[in-house]
């Protein structure tokens, strides 16, 4: 099949990509060119930039039928409204990737199922709602036939691993060590990681493939497990001390760090977890690298590339427990004090 990925490097679109090219399929990837590609030979690459509408739409006139276009790096109402100039007429499947962010957090139900409200609390969420609500009306419209996939947190080779202060790799460096992990509420809701190449092989599943023509799927990791213990079987993956965790609420750190902390704010505090039987049923999804594997094989490539920063870039992160034990310390004294009044 001849497929059109906008994108095509990142991480999820860079494991879609080898399994496209693995299985011969003739490959096109839009993207601006900025990053180096992890992918074999077998591709063709359009240089643009996707944001200079009239130029990307007039690049894609000049491209001959695609049989699928999967659009990973749609983030905005105008970048979906290009894309259907674009491609109508021009393709056969039209691919959105959005994500489970776009739901109302609490959901009133779990595990959530596609059809949950979305009314998202951040922007990227409510942007991506929208980005849906515009190929679905494409889709019943007869433009181009739309599928929607609902990744959550994705990780693997090539990415990194997440934690209550966002991406940065200094974390890594803090669990190896031994040093106190800071995990955000009391540890205890639900979070759930899929590796990247299950999340890609449902993307791959899914080009052409007329029962998920019109629908969304969640492809989403199926391991619920807390904070605590992620963060717990990560360190035993990557061959860490058992961590010494210290909550402190998600409120406290998205007003003291909000640079650092907001997405914990808006999404980790939340309970998340998904049901991925659409996906199962349509799409062929299998969750079949667990956790501690995966994690374990992310650790490796991060070691292996130089990428683990070392804990000291952060120093604030020692200060903060320091100072949010004093605190807690002081209230524990006036509260008993207050009890003997």
């Amino acid at each position: 099949m001849k497929i059109l990925i906008i994108g095509g490097t990142g991480l999820i679109s860079t494991s879609i990509s080898r399994q496209l090219i693995s299985a011969g399929h003739e490959l096109t990837l839009y993207n601006r060119g900025e990053t180096i590609p992890r992918l074999p030979e077998g591709y063709r690459s359009i240089k643009g930039d996707r944001n200079d509408f009239k130029n990307f739409e007039a690049q894609m006139a000049k491209e001959d039928h695609f049989d699928c276009v999967i659009d990973m790096v749609c983030f905005t109402p105008e970048q979906a409204q290009s894309d259907i100039r674009a491609f109508e007429g021009k393709t056969d499947h039209f691919i959105f990737c959005s994500t489970v962010d776009v739901y109302t957090k609490p959901p009133a139900t779990f595990p959530v199922v596609e059809s949950n409200e979305r009314q998202a609390l951040s922007d990227y969420g409510r942007d991506k709602a929208k980005c849906e609500d515009i190929f679905m009306d494409a889709h019943n419209t007869g433009r181009f036939p739309v599928t929607i996939i609902r990744p959550a947190s994705t990780y693997g080779e090539g990415g990194n691993i997440i934690h209550t202060f966002g991406w940065e790799t200094f974390f890594l460096d803090r669990l190896r060590k031994g040093k106190p992990i800071i995990v955000h509420g009391d540890g205890e809701s639900l979070w759930v990681s899929c590796h990247v190449d299950d999340v890609a092989r449902a993307f791959v599943n899914a080009i052409g493939n007329q029962k998920a023509f019109g629908k969304a799927y969640h492809v989403t990791g199926e391991e619920w497990q807390t904070w605590d213990q992620y963060h717990e079987r990560l360190a035993e993956a990557i061959g860490a001390p058992k961590p010494t965790l210290v909550h402190i609420p998600s409120d406290i750190l998205g007003r003291a760090l909000p640079e650092h902390t907001m997405i914990t704010f808006l999404n980790f505090q939340y309970t998340n977890i998904f049901d991925n039987s659409a996906a199962k049923e349509d799409l062929g999804f299998e969750y079949t690298i667990d956790w501690k594997m995966g994690a374990k094989r992310t650790y490796d490539w991060l070691v292996e590339h130089d990428k683990i920063e070392n804990w000291q870039t952060f120093p604030i992160y020692d200060r903060l427990i320091e100072s949010y034990k004093q605190q807690c310390n002081a209230l524990v004294v006036e509260l008993a004090n207050i009890n003997k009044l």
